[in-house]
């Protein structure tokens, strides 16, 4: 069953290259975007979190 769908999907992307294009670069831009916010949160929260007084430290970037 799995490997009909595959079968079908695969049809679909050949067929309709430009909106296969379209919808494949955004989403790999849209999942690119999101790791890269979520790395740079953790990095804050890291160097925060590492801090004693976090309120009254000077970050250098």
């Amino acid at each position: 069953m799995f490997k009909n769908y595959l079968k079908i999907a695969l049809r679909n992307l050949w067929r309709h290259k430009g909106f296969s294009f379209i919808n494949l670069f955004g989403l790999s831009v849209g999942l690119s975007l999101a790791l890269i916010i979520a790395l740079f949160t953790v990095s804050i929260h890291a160097l925060e979190a590492a801090t004693a007084n976090p309120a009254n430290a000077l970050r250098s970037e």
